[in-house]
């Protein structure tokens, strides 16, 4: 959605997309140092880091065509390159698109396709996870499936939320069968007066410094009902340090809250990615944090929202992906809680 800044179509006209390509959950390199003040959001002069510039193409799910669907909504995509990585005797496509309503029941979901442009055909057994799991745990909903592959183990590590206050692990050697974890992140892990803990991504990211190989980064919301952007840093992506100050904080980038954060790596550096809420713009803002995390500094609008259909307004949750040389971006578009999973390609 426009706001009173410049589109960041205008920053990179005319300016060729350099350094590496954006892969499947990759991100960045070493160390770390204190936190530094936050600094202000730059003027219309200033353009993100490089990257591709996004433009809508297509929806990929809807709600409504969708066999699984008990509640007509549907947030939170990941995409997951798994041509080379699962043996294609048993993968169902070359890509995996994981998504999940977000109210009560919930339910981790499953489509699949051989292009980031689609189509997708949804999974006939969803949810794969539902919000009930003997003996581990019972909660009212599921939801916000992040799905990394971890190099080392071979297998798909997928984090998500129920209630809004615990992210949890399962692991799958090939996708869609989960093996319950643990817990690794909830509201108990964060200053006393912290009410959610949740939408968390996880990145392989050398932090020395910090004896880390993975980072996360989530949102987190206390009682002032204003949504930060955390994270929290781990040797192996299943115990967990976690910053007790927020990442992005919201009042930095003139929000009423942020969410649906995403680690970029690029020219070097790296960035996280989140959303608006509609209120406060509805678009994909981006900030530089460096490799080693100790940077602040925010660049403005990633990708302004359209005000027509689907987005009507707002974007959120992105996931990335580079098809045979293409980036692409998965997101939710549109109202939160009515809108679909669509496609942009750089």
């Amino acid at each position: 959605m426009h706001e009173p800044h410049l589109d960041r179509r205008l920053f990179l006209k005319g300016t060729a997309a350099t350094g590496a390509a954006l892969t499947l959950g990759a991100t960045a390199v070493p160390t770390a140092t204190a936190v530094p003040t936050a600094t202000a959001v730059p003027t219309a002069s200033a353009a993100p880091g490089g990257f591709p510039d996004y433009t809508y193409v297509r929806t990929l799910l809807t709600p409504s065509q969708l066999a699984y669907n008990p509640t007509g909504e549907i947030i939170f995509p990941t995409v997951r390159g798994v041509y080379d990585r699962l043996p294609a005797s048993g993968r169902l496509g070359r890509y995996y698109l994981y998504y999940a309503p977000h109210d009560a029941p919930g339910g981790i979901c499953l489509a699949y396709g051989d292009s980031l442009e689609g189509p997708f055909t949804e999974y006939p057994h969803n949810p794969i996870v539902s919000n009930k799991w003997s003996p581990h745990y019972s909660v009212s909903h599921v939801s916000s499936p992040h799905v990394m592959w971890h190099a080392g183990r071979k297998e798909m590590w997928l984090y998500f939320h129920g209630e809004n206050t615990t992210t949890r692990l399962a692991r799958s050697a090939n996708g869609v069968d989960f093996t319950y974890d643990k817990v690794v992140l909830s509201t108990s892990m964060l200053p006393s007066g912290t009410t959610e803990t949740s939408y968390a991504r996880v990145f392989p990211h050398e932090l020395p410094s910090r004896g880390a190989h993975y980072v996360m980064v989530f949102m987190m919301n206390n009682k002032s009902d204003h949504r930060d952007i955390g994270w929290g840093w781990s040797a192996d992506g299943r115990d967990w340090t976690f910053s007790q100050e927020p990442l992005v904080r919201h009042g930095d980038v003139g929000a009423v809250n942020v969410g649906g954060p995403h680690l970029l790596h690029r020219n070097n550096s790296t960035y996280v990615v989140y959303n608006k809420d509609k209120e406060s713009g509805g678009d994909l803002m981006i900030t530089e944090v460096g490799n080693d995390f100790s940077r602040r500094e925010h660049l403005g609008v990633f990708y302004n929202s359209r005000s027509s259909a689907p987005e009507n307004g707002r974007s959120a949750s992105p996931s990335f992906g580079t098809d045979r040389g293409v980036p692409y971006m998965i997101y939710e578009a549109g109202e939160r809680l009515a809108g679909s999973i669509a496609m942009a390609r750089g």
